[in-house]
């Protein structure tokens, strides 16, 4: 078994749902370059602060991002760690399941 999932099955799990949203991974990228506050993400993102709190609170959930309360404003940034687990997650798998060429077919068609 893949040492990542063997330490934190459900984070791994956690971590890729929360991934699997166009908006959420928006919301990372525009957080890679700055913590931002809701309002400048609602703004960036042309969103309503109802939905966008929808989906910061899966990737706050997820580890992914940090909210930090500063007077009535929180300012989110990413949780570069929790971005480690899933890294290397997924680099397990290249460096130890071998990769097999797929098999052709005679018709040229790929098969198992």
């Amino acid at each position: 078994m893949i040492r990542a999932v063997q330490d934190s099955p459900t984070k791994v799990v956690i971590g890729f749902k929360a991934l699997s949203d166009p908006i959420r991974v928006a919301v990372l990228e525009l957080l890679r370059e700055q913590e931002l506050c809701v309002c400048d993400l609602c703004e960036q993102l042309d969103l309503a602060q109802s939905k966008l709190s929808f989906h910061l609170k899966i990737l706050k959930e997820a580890g992914l991002i940090r909210g930090r309360q500063e007077g009535r404003w929180v300012y989110y940034s990413l949780n570069l760690t929790e971005f480690v687990v899933l890294e290397q997650y997924l680099s397990e798998f290249r460096r130890f399941s071998p990769i097999l060429p797929a098999r052709v077919c005679l018709d040229g068609n790929s098969s198992k």
